[in-house]
């Protein structure tokens, strides 16, 4: 399966455009962002998990990044992570993922480096994660060589600085709306920006919170 595979090519979605798939797991869907493979992919989804539902134990092989959006995320039957909690598990780590009231999550499958071995785990609910930085609030969550990762908040009508040169981006909006330079991405948008194009944004009249990853995708290629 090839999904949004095109990393040169701007690609985005809207909740009024999701469609939920089964997974191989009884009462887990996935809504595909962006995928290349069959069940074992490099893939970007939103997974929603209903009440008492689990997948069976399994490997990463290059590593897990999870963002919980809704409910409580689960792993290994004792680790419980509420919405905003931001976690990256490291190329060849292993757990047992489920949710006992239910929740939905931001997932990232296959797309870490050999080279990252330490797992992550960020309370973005805590206020202490959170600075002020050009006039926007910023919680960072990941950084390296090859990317970029954090929460970000905008006040209504705020302005992004623009940023050129990134490597290229992908959001997730999580509250508000957000205007990337044309039309308009409400809370549950996902978009995609090829490292060509310079990253032009501003929010609502209700200000917007939103996942923002830079720099992965010059590394990427289109595939």
């Amino acid at each position: 399966m090839r999904l949004n595979a095109d990393f040169s090519q701007r690609a985005s979605i809207t909740p009024d455009h999701y469609q939920w798939v089964p997974s191989p797991e009884g009462g887990v869907e996935r809504m595909m962002l962006d995928r290349i493979g069959e069940e074992k992919a490099r893939a970007t989804s939103l997974v929603r998990y209903a009440p008492d539902s689990h997948f069976s134990a399994h490997e990463h092989p290059q590593g897990e990044e999870i963002l919980v959006l809704s409910g409580t995320f689960t792993e290994n039957g004792s680790l419980h992570f509420p919405a905003g909690w931001y976690l990256r598990n490291p190329p060849d780590s292993r757990h047992t993922p489920s949710s006992t009231d239910g929740c939905v999550i931001f997932v990232k499958l296959r797309q870490m480096p050999s080279e990252e071995h330490e797992a992550v785990r960020i309370n973005t609910r805590d206020p202490a994660n959170w600075h002020e930085q050009n006039g926007r609030e910023i919680c960072p969550l990941y950084t390296s060589a090859t990317e970029q990762v954090s929460l970000q908040r905008l006040a209504p009508h705020a302005e992004l600085p623009l940023m050129t040169n990134t490597g290229g981006a992908e959001l997730l909006v999580l509250e508000g709306c957000l205007h990337p330079g044309h039309g308009s991405c409400p809370a549950g948008s996902w978009l995609r920006l090829p490292a060509s194009e310079p990253l032009m944004l501003s929010a609502g009249t209700q200000g917007a919170t939103f996942y923002l990853k830079t720099g992965h995708l010059v590394i990427q290629g289109t595939p």
